[in-house]
This record gives C-alpha cells, sequence and structure tokens, in this order.
C-alpha cells in the first residue's frame, strides 16, 4: 500500500464517519448500513437504557467490547475509535469510582457528538481526545484497558495501531476488541472497492495476520474468537448497500459473494501486554 493510498482510505473513513456523525445527531438522514444495524443490536436493552438515543444510534461497530472487557473499579480505560461514545460512557459507569474512561477519535463531527451524549449522560469520568489510534496522544504505560468497536480494520497502518496500544497500556494491560477477521485474504477486485474500506471489510485481517501483527508488537497471550460468521443473506445485505458506481466493472458479485461465504466474520480479539499489573486487581 503506498501512502497516497494510505491517506485515501484515511480520508473516506474520516468522511463517511462525519456524514454518520450528523446523521446520528439529527436523527434523520440516510439509512444506516446492515452492518451499522448489527453493531447496535449487539447491546441489551437494559445498557441502551443508561444512555442517550444519540449514542445508540452512533453505534456503528459489530460487537460489545464492554461485554468482553472486565473491567474494574479504578481501571483507565481507552477505547480507539470513540465515535459517539456509548462504549466509553458504559465502561465509565463501570470503572466508578475511582476509574477513567478515554475516548479517541480522529472525527471532529463524532467528538462533537460524543461530547454532546456526555453532557446528556451525566457520566463525569470520561474525556474524549481528537486523535488517531496510530498515534495515540497519551503517556506510556498509562492505560489498564484497551477495547475497540470494529476500528482496528479500518486503520491503514495496523501495526502502528499495535505497537501504540503496546506503548499506552500498562504492564499487564489489557487489549479487549471487537472487530472484523477473516479466514481467507479477500480478492483484489474486493480490496480495492473504497466503499468495502469504509464498511469494515476490506481492510480487516486475516486471524492469522492479526495473532501474528499483534505477537510481533509484543503481546502476549493473543486469542481470537470468531462470534458472527456472515453466510450468503448477511453478504447480499452487504453488497446491497455498495451503489453500483462501487463495483468494479466486471465483478460477479453473486460468484463473489458464493466464494467469500463463511470467510468474513466478526470476532473477539484478546492480548495482554507483558509484566504485573500496577492498577486494580482484575481477578
Amino acid at each position: 500500500m503506498t501512502v497516497h493510498q494510505a491517506d485515501d482510505i484515511t480520508a473516506a473513513v474520516r468522511d463517511r464517519y462525519a456524514t454518520l456523525a450528523r446523521t446520528a445527531s439529527s436523527c434523520c438522514g440516510p439509512s444506516a448500513s446492515s452492518l451499522d444495524q448489527f453493531g447496535q443490536s449487539q447491546y441489551d436493552d437494559d445498557e441502551k437504557a443508561l444512555l442517550p438515543q444519540e449514542a445508540v444510534l452512533a453505534s456503528l461497530g459489530c460487537g460489545n467490547p464492554t461485554m468482553l472487557a472486565q473491567l474494574n473499579p479504578g481501571d483507565v480505560v481507552l477505547d480507539l475509535g470513540s465515535g459517539g461514545g456509548i462504549d466509553v460512557l458504559l465502561s465509565a459507569r463501570r470503572v466508578a469510582p475511582g476509574g477513567r474512561a478515554y475516548g479517541l477519535d480522529m472525527t471532529p463531527e463524532m467528538l462533537d457528538l460524543a461530547n454532546t451524549n456526555k453532557a446528556r449522560s451525566g457520566v463525569e469520568n470520561v474525556e474524549f481526545l481528537l486523535g488517531t489510534i496510530e498515534h495515540i496522544p497519551l503517556p506510556d504505560d498509562s492505560i489498564d484497558v484497551i477495547i475497540s468497536n470494529c476500528v482496528v480494520n479500518l486503520s491503514a497502518d495496523k501495526d502502528a495501531v499495535f505497537r501504540e496500544a503496546m506503548r499506552v497500556l500498562k504492564p499487564g494491560g489489557r487489549f479487549a476488541i471487537s472487530d472484523m477477521v477473516l479466514s481467507r485474504e479477500l480478492s483484489p477486485d474486493l480490496t480495492g472497492i473504497m466503499a468495502l474500506w469504509t464498511g469494515c471489510i476490506a481492510g480487516a485481517l486475516t486471524q492469522d495476520d492479526c495473532t501474528a501483527r499483534m505477537q510481533a508488537a509484543g503481546f502476549h497471550d493473543v486469542t481470537i474468537e470468531p462470534t458472527t460468521i456472515f453466510g450468503r443473506s448477511e453478504l447480499e445485505g452487504l453488497a446491497a448497500d455498495l451503489r453500483p458506481e462501487d463495483i468494479p466493472e466486471g465483478l460477479d458479485v453473486d460468484q463473489a459473494i458464493g466464494e467469500f461465504d463463511g470467510v468474513i466474520r466478526s470476532a473477539f480479539i484478546r492480548a495482554v501486554k507483558p509484566g504485573t499489573p500496577t492498577g486494580p486487581v482484575t481477578e
């Protein structure tokens, strides 16, 4: 991937999520994609009742990392790509008293929405930061738990994401995210579709590649647990979200759906930073 291509991906992702932030904050506009609707369904009604409607509408992930992560009072949590803030606000409640939750997002419109949702929720132990997940604006060894919801796949430099996560985690810190993974690589025809990049598909790593990259960054005990495998019906829904101009000339969409039936899946990804925890006990 060239630098220009990486910049194009970052710009496209920022533009899409800026649009979605405006849609969520106004409760109108274009309908969400199939994957966006799937993300919102991963939270139970009790969780959603604790939050402003706009935070729920802006939940664009592929899982519920607050269910995955074992959060304890006093923990400091960082959400990579925090969007409208649903996971940050839920985490902040779980780490109180004494804990704190940070949300990091590169899209100013999402940051504005998240801060509005923070004010509406009444949660105090929260801070939203503007920045990228490849360059986290926090000190070394400052975070107990990193969460993320279908965001790492959007990065054009995942090695940098894993290195930065390792840097900011405290010794013994936990990495617990929901994201998209693949059982095998997609074809170049599909990875070249920008709408599949911004839609969380084309940038997904294979499970083996994700494990290897995280281990290379220094993580131990890496596990990847697929939670939903996308079959024909789910892939047909994703394909229906594509505009005709998104589809490369000559690509047989039905054939591609058949070829990649079962390849794309959402997953829980867990790992730890080596060392002895210095924060709250996490038994």
